[in-house]
């Protein structure tokens, strides 16, 4: 850094504007905004920035002597990564796991798409080699570097220049990829990113998909940087800056380490300048940029991975500095632009996330804990089926919104001018097709009246006559819900007390709506810096340079490992303070982090804790853990998962200057005029924020017009100016706890009851995934949560496994009929039976009644999740062979758990520990039975809010009025559908018939299973309640609009399933695999019988494994079928399920088993002009004698194609011995495997959709 003072240039790139903040020499700061992209202007907008600041010629080189450090934050690279820009790059990873990125954990996104899509990879090809290390760092098959150098030979000689190496183990033992490294590097790749240097931590999968993002943008941001440094540098040519010094990247990139390899750069990976050019890490002026993590690094040391969210920390470290220094605490971060809102919480220390998904890419990359909504100033306005919804498309920037003069739609940006809050004469000039025309206001309101006229409709007559400023603000409440339901899901799902916390707004649209969306939550403040417009700039001043180092441990707490850490620590310490020390931070300056992330034995699920000793950790653990999970687990083993040193170089401080404040400032309004809010206009005057002095005070409604934003007061909140020119709002009358709506329709409380419905399944859903204990409900996520009106029928569900669907409203039912004169406030109930709305008996049902103050039950709650074993003759519950429903574990018709608030454990462990075949786990049983009544209890709480909000009797008729929309929209799609009907044949034979009849006059349809097979003597046997949860889910893919899922769907479909069929099997018929397996046969029949869509692999492939001690159990993914203009997606799971798959790293480490291969299986989808998604290939060799189970179909009938189209190849199990030979295996086995003998699962395609075009003529 130079020893004398001169220009700061703090720079955000964002994908619409570029901003900048400059600090002079002598500490004045100025602000400056610009297309980030106007290549007829400029090459690139922060340099075209700087020099329009310092007053200088478009081409005139920058004067560096003057210029001593810009710090940017940049889309560049996340630009790069939406547009399929970056860099083309293989893959090398292990023999086997070619597919294993592109599979994933192969849950599909939505679940209700029939046109399943996923995101493409990154890399343009694969290198499998040769060369295996286990679990334990024992080398299984020796690297082979002579066919590896080959293949990188020929991917080099196609043009290819950027690596990605991920080997399985290599987070601990990192020796084959580090020579694979070097190999690369010798043959000439430029960029070489090694996985445990990326990310050095177990999980296969994102670890993988973070090298790749690295290997994919890193040189994308290195020829920026280059570009940036060479605008940067002084004019003579090859004349070296005083101190400047030629030094290698980072920490020894080009030295040679013990083993003859190379070491990694600072932030992990190495890659050199992409032009052939030395890196350079010393230079003035300095070049400095924001990483995901929040802390700025050296150019030289930016990579790809960290390069993601640089822009949207910048806001997160600005709002956090800003607000320390106007006195708030605790901040909710609330920052709104063009296309999407960014919002995150702070409260002393900033939020990471350890693992994102950002663009379908999942990353695992110490980052801000950021969440995104897609509602921006410029989200599209729909009217459609009755509701306004906004979002989650925008109109973006070209056309931008209808009042840009480009052609756009309605946006909520048109809501504020149509409602006065943005004014045009208070705008810039810029909009229209030269760029220098108003903001058009006046199409606006005929855009408007054209909506209006449309939502009135027929209503005229009924006096429900709509003006263009009522729809205009409902469909604002409806994006504000949306915010408010981001802004909870960071604050109140986690825990935190939402009303102790300030909203930090800033953005060039957060200021509009901020006291609605505070409102909304229920906080009283608001701070609003002088530059919110662009403080994501003004953040990159005020942060320090940090440094995060982590190092993987995997073991249990104990006193020996933290006299272990303490070496560790140190170790990482000493690198980060020596990388600091070279990007010229004084010693002094240099501060560090100690972090633990600890999680309980068989979880996945950490904490990041403080340092500390033993009992110190346990403590803060278990008291984290309680905060955010309400429970600790007494006496279980802890794990320390990983530790991490964050090191930090304190730069210097920025500071607000203090002003004087003035006693009675003279306020004049630069303008009033008339702005519509809470249903009314109000007379609101206009003023420049810049005019108003410290110690001002302006009452609510009134508009403030800064450079960058528009500040929006509303009527009764209070604005006050400090000392520090800060402005803080305030509410002035409290809000009012009940909002009198009426119990009529109205399409804006439509969607927003809508949205809370829904908010309160998943916010139960939210608390059962993290107060279980199972995997399968934690981590593969095998539960859904509901809420249901006082007739037990469904209003809101927030699935994860659509065979929940329909059949949790059964059990409810099913409990009202047999319980309902016994039950009090405070009672629970839990139901398990088939034959009673369950599925089969795993799948244990929680439910609470909700009463209201006169005794009456007013709702019910419940929650589903799937146990890891309920007894019966196979460890899971998962049993091949049953014949009988006792044989597959304990059964309860309905019995009452909680007694008017005291818990029935003894009665609870009587019933696990009752029949033939008890539980084996019951003490797991009671815990995960403990986290479905405290997620219904999550229900109680936020029902009740909601009644204090808007009466007991709007609640109930919107309750209705949400099932009538849905009704409404499935007899939309019937409208377009014709008679049929199908038979689909399990593998034994037996049928599956369904005919399909169209009644056009009632706008109905009648599903007839008559004709289907008698039910079976196997497990086939599929419970009614899992029929109807096929039908609805079937005919919820066909809506194509997001319409909420509730019984409102089933009003216009008439079900008929023959009694003692298969499919209403009577007792004490076995039902496991009726519920995995024939689900998946219902769906696919009825979308035969509709002709929409070709079969899916038609099964779930369940897979058990264990002995005494372990147990393990997965579903395997498979191909999906075509149809009418999509072919079917390989490699994932389809209709009823859609559970995710335990990571391979984490698989091997916990279980004796060696995952050999994990593949897409080409050729198994069927032909066709648009073809079957492809199966998979999945093979476990075993590494100790175990038991294993597998309940599979379609190994001998293939899923079916349509309208011409081929059948997906059936599937296959076997069993190789190790002398090699081959077992083939049944569909439904139990066997016996022996130490390093081999499971083969090969799961089915799905069918091709129509006849394949013939080549020629």
């Amino acid at each position: 850094m130079s020893p004398k003072a001169g220009w700061q240039f703090w720079i955000d790139r964002g994908g619409t504007f570029t901003d900048i903040v400059a600090r002079s020499p002598d500490g004045k700061l100025i602000t400056y905004k610009l297309l980030s992209d106007d290549p007829c202007h400029y090459k690139d907008a922060a340099m075209h920035g700087i020099r329009q600041i310092l007053g200088l010629p478009g081409n005139e080189p920058l004067p560096a002597e003057i210029v001593e450090s810009v710090k940017m934050g940049t889309t560049v690279g996340t630009n790069a990564l939406l547009e399929w820009k970056g860099e083309r790059t293989v893959l090398v990873i292990n023999r086997g796991f070619g597919d294993a990125l592109r599979i994933g954990y192969q849950n599909r996104p939505d679940i209700f798409a029939q046109k399943i899509e996923l995101p493409e990879q990154l890399y343009e090809r694969v290198i499998e080699v040769s060369g295996r290390v286990g679990a334990d760092g024992i080398e299984l098959v020796p690297l082979d570097l002579e066919n590896a150098k080959k293949e990188l030979e020929t991917a080099f000689e196609a043009g290819i220049r950027s690596a990605a190496i991920v080997l399985m183990h290599a987070y601990r033992y990192p020796e084959h990829e580090l020579k694979l490294g070097k190999l690369a590097r010798e043959i000439g790749f430029t960029q070489v990113s090694l996985s445990h240097q990326a990310s050095p931590l177990i999980k296969l999968v994102s670890r993988g998909e973070t090298t790749v993002v690295d290997a994919y943008l890193s040189p994308v941001l290195r020829r920026y940087v280059n570009m940036v440094q060479k605008s940067l540098e002084d004019e003579s040519e090859g004349k070296e800056n005083g101190d400047r010094t030629e030094t290698d990247s980072g920490d020894g990139a080009e030295k040679e380490s013990e083993d003859g390899t190379e070491k990694e750069n600072g932030n992990g990976t190495k890659n050199d300048s992409g032009d052939g050019k030395e890196n350079k890490v010393k230079r003035s002026p300095r070049l400095m940029f924001m990483q995901s993590s929040g802390g700025l690094t050296d150019a030289e040391t930016f990579q790809g991975k960290d390069c993601i969210l640089s822009g949207p920390a910048g806001g997160i470290v600005g709002a956090v500095a800003t607000s320390e220094m106007a006195g708030a605490r605790k901040i909710i971060t609330f920052d709104m632009g063009g296309t999407s809102t960014d919002v995150a919480q702070y409260s002393g220390e900033y939020e990471r996330s350890l693992e994102t998904e950002i663009a379908g890419v999942r990353l695992r990359s110490p980052m801000m804990r950021i969440h995104t909504v897609a509602a921006g100033g410029g989200s599209i306005l729909h009217y459609e089926g009755g509701r306004f919804r906004v979002g989650p498309d925008s109109a973006g920037s070209d056309p931008g919104p209808a009042c840009y003069r480009k052609g756009g739609p309605l946006t909520v940006t048109d809501c504020n001018v149509m409602l006065g809050k943005l004014q045009p004469e208070f705008f810039p000039r810029i909009f229209g097709p030269e760029a220098n025309q108003p903001l058009d206001s006046e199409l606006v309101r005929r855009k408007f009246e054209e909506l209006a006229e449309r939502v009135s409709g027929k209503g005229k007559n009924e006096g429900n006559i709509r003006t263009p400023e009522q729809v205009s603000e409902g469909f604002l409440s409806v994006a504000v819900e949306n915010m408010a339901n981001a802004i909870k899901k960071i604050s109140i799902q986690r825990g935190y007390n939402i009303k102790e916390y300030t909203l930090c707004c800033f953005g060039g649209a957060a200021p509009q709506h901020a006291c609605r969306v505070a409102d909304s939550l229920g906080i009283k403040s608001i701070f609003i810096h002088p530059y919110a417009g662009v403080l994501s700039a003004y953040g990159m001043g005020l942060a320090d340079q940090r440094l995060i180092k982590e190092r993987y441990i995997g073991s249990e707490l104990s006193d020996a490992l933290i006299e272990s850490l303490k070496s560790v620590f140190s170790g990482l310490e000493h690198k980060g303070r020596l990388l600091m020390r070279e990007q010229g931070m004084k010693e002094s300056r240099i501060t560090a982090l100690y972090k633990v992330h600890m999680r309980y034995a068989g979880s996945d699920t950490q904490l990041v804790i403080d340092f500390a000793d033993k009992d110190g950790l346990r403590k803060d653990f278990e008291k984290d853990h309680r905060k955010r999970f309400g429970f600790i687990m007494e006496g279980k083993a802890l794990i320390v998962e990983a530790i991490s040193v964050e090191t930090i170089g304190i730069n210097e401080r920025v500071l607000d200057p203090l002003l004087e404040i003035e006693e009675n400032p003279i306020l004049s309004p630069v303008a009033t005029v008339q702005m519509y809010s809470d249903g009314e206009f109000h007379e609101t005057p206009v003023f420049q924020r810049e005019e108003l002095k410290p110690g001002t005070c302006i009452s609510g409604p009134a508009v403030l017009i800064e450079k960058n934003t528009t500040i929006v007061i509303e009527p009764d909140w209070k604005g006050a100016i400090t000392e520090r020119d800060h402005l803080f709002l305030k509410r002035e009358i409290p809000l009012s706890a009940l909002r009198a709506i009426g119990t009529d329709v109205d399409p804006v409380m439509l969607e927003i009851f809508n949205n809370r419905f829904m908010s309160v399944a998943e916010q139960m859903g939210f608390t059962l995934q993290n107060t279980a204990h199972s995997v399968n409900i934690k981590e593969r996520l095998d539960f859904s949560c509901a809420l249901f009106d006082r007739e037990g029928n469904l209003v809101a569900n927030a699935p994860h496994i659509p065979v929940h669907l329909g059949s949790m409203g059964e059990c409810v039912k099913a409990l009202i009929q047999t319980k309902l004169k016994e039950m009090h406030i405070g009672d629970v109930y839990l139901i398990n039976s088939p034959y009673h709305g369950g599925t089969h008996l795993p799948d244990i049902t929680v439910v609470t009644p909700m009463f209201g103050s006169s005794g009456e039950i007013l709702f019910y709650l419940a929650s589903r999740g799937h146990h890891a074993d309920v007894g019966g003759i196979s460890p899971g519950s998962m049993p091949p062979g049953s014949r009988s429903i006792e044989e597959e574990g304990v059964l309860s018709e309905g019995t009452k758990i909680v007694n008017q608030g005291r818990f029935c454990e003894e009665k609870l462990k009587a019933w696990l520990g009752s029949g033939k075949y008890p539980a084996r786990n019951p003490e797991q049983n009671l815990a995960d039975i403990r986290a479905q009544i405290a997620a219904n209890e999550k229900g109680l709480f936020e029902l009740r809010r909601m009644i204090e909000e808007f009466s007991l009797e709007t609640v109930e008729a919107y309750m209705e009025h949400v099932q009538d929309n849905a009704e409404e929209a499935v007899r939309r799609v019937i409208d377009r559908l014709t008679d049929g009907e199908f038979t689909y044949s399990l593998d034994d034979g037996n049928v599956i018939k369904v005919k399909v009849t169209i009644d056009r006059k009632n706008r109905g349809a009648r599903i007839d299973f008559t004709g289907t097979s008698p039910q079976l003597s196997n497990n086939f046997n599929a419970p009614a309640s899992v029929c109807i949860a096929a039908v609805l889910y079937a005919f919820r893919t066909l809506v194509k609009s997001d319409i909420p899922l509730n019984a409102g769907c089933l009003r216009p479909l008439e079900i008929i399933i023959p009694k003692g069929s298969l499919l209403r099997p009577e007792p004490p018929a076995a039902v496991v695999a009726g519920n995995v397996e024939t689900s998946q046969y219902i769906v696919d029949a009825l979308f035969g019988a509709l002709g929409t869509l070709a079969a899916s692999q038609g099964t779930m492939n369940n897979f058990t494994f264990g002995n005494a001690d372990l147990q393990y159990y997965e579903t395997v993914c498979g191909g999906s079928g075509a149809g009418s203009g999509f072919s079917g997606t390989d490699a994932v799971h389809t209709h009823m399920t859609n559970s995710r798959i335990t990571d391979p790293e984490i698989l091997e480490t916990r279980f004796p088993v060696l995952l050999e291969e994990f593949s897409i299986r080409e050729g198994s989808g069927g032909d066709g002009k648009f073809k079957g998604g492809n199966g998979v290939v999945r093979k476990l060799r075993f590494l100790q004698d175990m038991n294993a189970a597998i309940l599979s179909s379609h190994r001998k009938l293939p899923p079916f194609g349509l309208k011409g189209g081929m059948p997906g190849k059936c599937g296959r199990n076997a069993l190789i011995r190790r002398d090699g030979s081959v077992l083939e295996i049944e569909g439904q086995a139990e066997v016996e495997l022996k130490s390093g003998e081999f499971f083969v699962i090969e799961t089915p395609g799905g069918g091709g959709y129509g006849e394949k075009e013939s080549k020629g003529g």
